[in-house]
This record gives C-alpha cells, sequence and structure tokens, in this order.
C-alpha cells in the first residue's frame, strides 16, 4: 500500500514538472505600456475598473504576494510600485517574462493604451511574437478616416475597403480577434441583410466621429464578412465570451449564441477559439467544443483573475466534454509584465492540479496526462496557429528551421553596434555580452569623429569635412532596437546614436538628426511621416568573363521562372525580415537579369530608416550563405537596369492619414497639408539628390526613360516622374494615400535622405509653397523648358545643396559640409576611375 503511495506520488510529480517546465505558447495577449502611462499599475491585479473594493478580493491579495515574494519587497501595492519606478520596465520584463518562460506570444494591439510600446519591443524577452488583428478595430479605423476625408460611405464602399484591409495583412497576423460580445452580444446573424446592414452603417455614423461600431446589423455585418476571410485564408478566429469590464452584457456574452454561426454552411471549416474560458459560461463552452468540430477553447484571464479554486472548477469544467486537443493556454496579459508572469505561474499550477485529479480519478493514463500538459500549455497552439511556418520559423528554410528549438539554446556571446556613415555605408563594432551590458549600455563605445567622414573609395575622411583623426564620440545603443540576428544567433545587432558624451547628441548624428526633424514636424504641426522602402538588388553569382560578378539569371520584369529559379533564397529573406519584425508586402522580379524588389510595410521614418539598413544586412548575409553577393550598387552594369530604394511616404496626425484629400481645399486627391509638404520637397529636390543619391553611380540610374524620375516634376501614377503619388488597394480612385520619391538609391543613408527630405515637407508647410499641374505624360517629351532636369551629376546636386539655406538651416551646417565634402571627394576619385563598380558592388 505504501508502495503504490510512493508511486503515485512520483507520477503526481512527474505530472508537475512537466507543467512547470514546458516552454509555453501564450496565444492571447496585449502590449506592455511604459513605466510613465497613465494607466494605473492597479488595474493589474483585476480585471473590471473602478471598484476600489477589488483590493479585498482573493485573486488580487494572493497577486500582491506573488509580486512580492518575486520582487523581495513587501507585499504591499505601495511597495511593488515603488520597485517598479526603482528598478524600470526593462529590469521588470526580464524578470517577469524569464520566471514565465513563455518562447511565443500572439498579441492583440487593438486595445489602445497610453504609452503602448510596439509588438518588436517583445522581442527582446520573448523569441517569437506574433500578431492577432481586432477586426472591430480595423472598421473603426476605416470609418474614421473615410469621416476625415469627407468620404460618402456606403456598405458597398465600406466593405470593398474592410476586405482589403484585411486581405493586407496576408503574413502579418496569425488570427483575426472579435470583440462583439462588448458591441451588441455574440448573437450573430449570419443572414444579415445587405439593407440591415447598411442603415446600421448610417445611424451609426451619424453618432459622429470617432466611429465606435455598435449598431447591431453592422456588427453583425462585419464578424461575418471577417470570418468568411478567416475561413478562406484558413487562420482562426479568436472570440471575446463570457465577463470583461463592466460595459458588457454578460447574457450576450455566452457563446451558446454562436450556434447560429456555428451551423451555417459557410462556415464549417472555420476555426474559432472561445477566449477566458467564457467564464462563468464554462460548461456551455465544454459543451461546444465537444460537439462542433470548429470550436477550441482558450481559458487565459481565468487565470488569473479567479480565486484557486474558481481557476480549478473552471478548468476543470473545461475538461468535462472538450477533447484535450481543443484547449490552450494563454495568459491575457496586457500592459503589465506582471500579469504575463501572473497568467503563467498560475495556469501551470492550476493546469497540474485538475491534470492530477483526472489521473487519479481514472479519467487519464500518466502518459495521457502528460501528453495534455505538454499540448495546453503549448503544443496545442504551435499546431492550431501554425506558428512553425511564421516570423522567421519557417520549415522552408535551411537555417531557420531551428530557430524555434535553438532561440532558447543558443547563448548569446556578443552584441553588434550598427550605424551608417555620411557615405552611406553600413559599419559596426561588436561587443561581448558581458560588456555590452555592464558598460556599453549605459556609456556607449568610443569612435572617431572621423568615421562619419569616409568615402566609398577609402576608410579616411573627406578633405574640408571638418573631421580629422583627432576627436571622438560616443555609440550609444538605442535598447528599443535590439533583436536577435535570425542568420548567426550567437549575436544580436542593435542601431546605434552618435554622441558627444552619453545623453548629448553629436549634430552629424544621422539618426539623431532624422529624429529631430520629425520631433519639430511633430512639435510645429502634430504630424508624423511614415515611410515604406522598395528596396532593389541584384543577385550575383561569380562570372568566367571580364567582370567578376553577373546576375543569377537573365529574365525580365516580374517573370515567374526567374523568381522561382531564387524561390528558396527569397523565401529565406523573406523569412529573416519577418523574424526581424520587418513587414513585407510584396516581391519580384526586377527588369535586370538576377535582379529582384522587396517592397516593406510603412511604419515610422526612423524605424523605416533602421529597418532598411537591417534589410540591407539581411540581405547580403542570405546570400552570402549561398555562395552569392548581393548589391544594391545603383548602376553595376551600365547595360542592366538600375536599381533604387524608392520610397513611399504619407502624413499621419493620430491614426489619421491627413495626406489624402479632406475638408476645404483638397486638390489632386491631396488635403492642403499634402500639397503643401509635396510642394515642399518637389522644390527642394535637386538638394535633396545630394542625400538619396549619394555617388557619382547614382547618376547612371537617374535618367529618362528608365522610371527613375530625371525631371523635376511630380505626376498622379506617372512613373517617369521622380515624385509620383499613389493610390494603392482600398482607397478611393478619387484619393491618394502616400506619395513616392523614385531618386532614392541603395547607397544613401536612409536616416539622411529622410531627415532632407522632412525638412523640404516642413518648410513647404511653414511657406505654404503651391504644387504646380501634375505632369501626365512622360516629362521627356514635353517642349523645352516646360520642366527642368534634376541634376545629371553628383556634382550638380552638390552645388544645389550648397545654395539651399533651407537645408543648411534644419539639418545643420556641420553636417551639410561634412556631406558636401564627402560628395566632392566621390566626384573627383571616381572621374579618373576605370571599372568604378568593381570597387563599389562591393561596398555597396
Amino acid at each position: 500500500m505504501a508502495e503504490n503511495s510512493g508511486n503515485r506520488e512520483q507520477d503526481h510529480e512527474r505530472i508537475r514538472t512537466v507543467c512547470a517546465q514546458v516552454p509555453l505558447i501564450d496565444a492571447h495577449a496585449h502590449n506592455v505600456v511604459g513605466l510613465d502611462s497613465n494607466l494605473p499599475f492597479l488595474v493589474c491585479l483585476r480585471e473590471a475598473r473602478g471598484l476600489d473594493a477589488v483590493r479585498q478580493s482573493l485573486a488580487f491579495q494572493r497577486s500582491l504576494k506573488e509580486l512580492a515574494v518575486l520582487y523581495g519587497c513587501e507585499p504591499t501595492l505601495a511597495a511593488i510600485e515603488q520597485y517598479r519606478q526603482s528598478v524600470g520596465l526593462e529590469a521588470i520584463s526580464q524578470k517577469c517574462f524569464d520566471a514565465a518562460n513563455i518562447e511565443f506570444v500572439l498579441l492583440d494591439d487593438g486595445l489602445t493604451m497610453d504609452k503602448m510600446v510596439s509588438i518588436g519591443w517583445h522581442r527582446k524577452f520573448i523569441p517569437g511574437v506574433h500578431r492577432l488583428l481586432c477586426i472591430e478595430t480595423v472598421a473603426e479605423a476605416i470609418l474614421n478616416q473615410g469621416i476625415q476625408a469627407n468620404m460618402r460611405w456606403t456598405l458597398e464602399s465600406f466593405d470593398h475597403r474592410f476586405i482589403s484591409t484585411l486581405d493586407s495583412y496576408p503574413f502579418k497576423v496569425v488570427a483575426f480577434k472579435s470583440i462583439a460580445a462588448y458591441r451588441s452580444g455574440l448573437r450573430i446573424n449570419p443572414f444579415v441583410s445587405a439593407q440591415e446592414s447598411e442603415d446600421a452603417l448610417h445611424e451609426n455614423l451619424r453618432w459622429g466621429s470617432p466611429v465606435r461600431v455598435s449598431k447591431k446589423a453592422l456588427v453583425d455585418f462585419i464578424f461575418v464578412r471577417a470570418l468568411e476571410v478567416a475561413t478562406q485564408r484558413g487562420i482562426p478566429m479568436q472570440i471575446h465570451t463570457g465577463f470583461g469590464d463592466k460595459d458588457l452584457q454578460l447574457e450576450l456574452a455566452n457563446p451558446l449564441h454562436l450556434r447560429a454561426v456555428l451551423e451555417h454552411s459557410t462556415f464549417s471549416q472555420c476555426r474559432v477559439v472561445l477566449l477566458h474560458g467564457s467564464y462563468p459560461f464554462m460548461r456551455e463552452a465544454s459543451y461546444l467544443a465537444g460537439v462542433y468540430p470548429q470550436v477550441h477553447l482558450d481559458f487565459g484571464l481565468v487565470v488569473p483573475k479567479l480565486s484557486v479554486r474558481g481557476m480549478r472548477c473552471a478548468v476543470s469544467d473545461l475538461l468535462d466534454l472538450a477533447p484535450v486537443n481543443k484547449i490552450m493556454f494563454s495568459t491575457d496579459g496586457y500592459a503589465f509584465p506582471e500579469t504575463f508572469y501572473l497568467g503563467a505561474k498560475w495556469s501551470r499550477e492550476i493546469l497540474a492540479r485538475v491534470l492530477i485529479e483526472a489521473f487519479d480519478n481514472g479519467d487519464m493514463l500518466l502518459e495521457e496526462a502528460l501528453a495534455a500538459a505538454d499540448g495546453i500549455l503549448g503544443r496545442n497552439a504551435l499546431e492550431f496557429y501554425k506558428l512553425d511556418g511564421r516570423d522567421g520559423f519557417s520549415a522552408s528554410t535551411d537555417n531557420l528551421t531551428k530557430l524555434q528549438q535553438s532561440i532558447s539554446g543558443t547563448n548569446l556571446l556578443h552584441v553588434r553596434l550598427l550605424l551608417a556613415d555620411g557615405s552611406g555605408q553600413r559599419r559596426c563594432r561588436v561587443i561581448p555580452l558581458e560588456r555590452f551590458e555592464g558598460v556599453v549600455v549605459s556609456h556607449g563605445v568610443g569612435y572617431a569623429q572621423a568615421g562619419m567622414g569616409m568615402t566609398s573609395f577609402s576608410d579616411v575622411p573627406a578633405a574640408d569635412s571638418g573631421l580629422s583623426v583627432v576627436g571622438e564620440i560616443r555609440l550609444m545603443p538605442d535598447m528599443t532596437t535590439k533583436r536577435r540576428l535570425p542568420w548567426f544567433m550567437e549575436h544580436e545587432v542593435v542601431l546605434v546614436d552618435m554622441h558627444v558624451k552619453p545623453g548629448v547628441p553629436w549634430q552629424l548624428c544621422p539618426r539623431s538628426t532624422l529624429r529631430r526633424i520629425s520631433q519639430t514636424l511633430e512639435k510645429d504641426y502634430g504630424l508624423v511621416v511614415r515611410a515604406g522602402f522598395e528596396s532593389e538588388f541584384y543577385l550575383m553569382k561569380q562570372s568566367a568573363g571580364p567582370k567578376r560578378w553577373e546576375g543569377v539569371d537573365t529574365t525580365p520584369y516580374c517573370s515567374s521562372a526567374g523568381f522561382d529559379a531564387s524561390a528558396s533564397i527569397m523565401s529565406e529573406m523573406s523569412s529573416v525580415l519577418l523574424a526581424l519584425d520587418i513587414g513585407i508586402e510584396q516581391m519580384h522580379c526586377e527588369s535586370g537579369g538576377g535582379q529582384f524588389e522587396m517592397a516593406m510595410s510603412h511604419v515610422p521614418c526612423l524605424s523605416a530608416a533602421d529597418n532598411l539598413l537591417l534589410i540591407r544586412e539581411a540581405i547580403i548575409a542570405i546570400a552570402q550563405k549561398h555562395l552569392l553577393h548581393a548589391t544594391f550598387l545603383p548602376k553595376y552594369n551600365s547595360a542592366a537596369a538600375g536599381s533604387g530604394s524608392h520610397v513611399h511616404l504619407s502624413i499621419w496626425q493620430g491614426a489619421s492619414n491627413v495626406f489624402m484629400a479632406r475638408g476645404p481645399g483638397g486638390a489632386h486627391g491631396m488635403s492642403k497639408i499634402g500639397q503643401e509638404f509635396l510642394a515642399g520637397v518637389l522644390h527642394h529636390l535637386p538638394a535633396i539628390l545630394a542625400f538619396t543619391a549619394p555617388i557619382p553611380n547614382s547618376y547612371a540610374r537617374i535618367q529618362p526613360n528608365t522610371w527613375s524620375g530625371a525631371y523635376q516634376c511630380w505626376g498622379r501614377d506617372n512613373r517617369e516622374a521622380p515624385l509620383r503619388t499613389a493610390s494603392p488597394p482600398g482607397v478611393d480612385s478619387d484619393l491618394v494615400s502616400n506619395f513616392e520619391l523614385k531618386s532614392f538609391d541603395g547607397c544613401a543613408n536612409p536616416h539622411l535622405g529622410l531627415a532632407a527630405i522632412i525638412a523640404a515637407g516642413i518648410d513647404g508647410l511653414q511657406k505654404h509653397h503651391q504644387l504646380p499641374e501634375p505632369v501626365d505624360v512622360n516629362p521627356s517629351v514635353l517642349e523645352a523648358g516646360k520642366v527642368s532636369r534634376l541634376p545629371r551629376t553628383l556634382g550638380e546636386a552638390i552645388k544645389a545643396l550648397e545654395s539651399d539655406k533651407v537645408l543648411l538651416e534644419h539639418l545643420g551646417a556641420p553636417l551639410v559640409t561634412a556631406i558636401c565634402a564627402i560628395r566632392k571627394a566621390e566626384v573627383q576619385f571616381y572621374k579618373d576611375t576605370e571599372d568604378s563598380e568593381e570597387l563599389l558592388v562591393d561596398r555597396y
């Protein structure tokens, strides 16, 4: 008897051990916020807001003690908050996420909170971070944007915009999420008519901006249309069910109301997840998962917001009828890293108790209980959300197939400090991890001032640059940019700022310059510029001819055969960029044999410039792995098509794109703000070219009839104009959402290029520059003098910059002096250099 008892206790311990040690897949959570957020820490320990009596709840008192143990402080709210402020967000997050042992997290960033950090920020603590898309938030953003642009919505126009927006996220989200329960309840009518939906849309819009989708027919329409997209794409829909804040009608959050949807033939192959254990409707949820193949369950929020008994009973109720492979863990963590820790800790503890009880009752054999622990805490979600095939964990690539397994086991040894200099070359310092964490994070690392004045042909500063062998700056890591290198797991990379001393930016620092000018635009006008680059490059192999390199193929523009020949390499590049949190919108073969283009998602300018440096790093690294060479040189071969880094720019005020026409003064599909900003860029474009087309080779590309923009003009969807306004899918045909600058190439320092563009745009806003009429033909066919040629040489661009007092003022005389000196040295050297491409193809 005693022996059997001992064996039983050993079996219990095995279940506890698996529950305690298995890496977690957190299938539903929200972003963390900064310590300076206006969100009170108290909400971390309760579900409903506004009830101070919650301090007396069992879950609150238990959680307070748990955090006190974790932090080694007194079990009071004041002591915990004091500890948080004293050590900072990074240290708190490291402690909480290390203790939680979360390997993947799916973040719903539709819950907007003050000082919310980006999705990419979480990758510093969790290897795999993926996005959930809240469908109601998407719908409201679309409607609000349309109101600000004076659009007259119809159900048809809204539906087109809504579906095209959902379709624009093919690689960025792993699931949709609905909060219909908060809006009109889960009694969704899958047969809602177009007339009912249109009437509800107009009634909702009559309430004014900002729109909150709440009319039942409109909520139902949005839900049904999104579930159709999810079903077609094969991704799940998470659905808020059960309890929540007090603005939710609990009786309408019962998941049984979803039966009409589940039994509709259109959704027989859909996959839905009932969130929060549907508390207090756990048995109803368990029943639905037991009888409908589409239904899966998630018990986040139930754990840890209930008492210990409540958590155990809730999870046990879910297991009454639901198959164990349809139940998944999440923390429902939000705002505070502590919520992730508490959700993880108590999920492990509660699941162990429930599985031990099921084992003792004879419901499960020991191996089945162990498998259930592994499945519920991780494997079920890994397979359900297909996480092994996304964001860098792609089974189609050699080095990334092992990323999930190796990322937690690979020792991080060094950190690369990455920067781009005045000639656009990427340079780095590599620091041992211990020194990086102990010294460099706070004090930076020394770097010669001369480094900012080097040319493409020599590692010495250009004459008359104001820079010499005397003088040193500090490279200060921007910790918000730090991430693991997917192609070399022993290293992380971090972008750096150049400081005179820690905390004092150097006036020649490209990142600080872009940040400063962006802040000027935001402070003076409340505007933010977002940018998305199209990066063109050649994949090259060793040549048997007179040149060292030649393209890997000879196929034409958008060739299917050309892409297929390099598909495995392009797929690997794509996976690496996604793992770096760089969104990809499309890629294709370009006109030159072996030439490709990757178009990136638009993000705020500083992030866009940082991303472009990482894109170049990643593409070259993956090419080298395959014994190939990648080059971004504008014109590596006089007979081949040129390569650019076209950039698309839009202007935002809060969540609204204000480049589009809105209200009085709109013309050409642009708002008055958009017109003036673009007019400023057009006016200063000759000088801007000294930043965006920085070497003599750049001007071999900027020629008429090559889609590179050789004339000083703008046009709507005119690819021979250097400035082209664009209307991507989802934007009404009479509006434009952004403008493209084509005269930007892969040798440019992207921070300086964007800084010059924004400075010119600010001048347009300050002086109310007016746009000329658009050019709607190839400008090369216009009569002489109708439009001016842009600089034909780098020398002409330098002269334009030297005479441009506006850019000199905004960018600063020391920086402009150094840039002009570098450019003049480039002109002088390459005018007498034969086969300069042989050198440049290695540098860029």
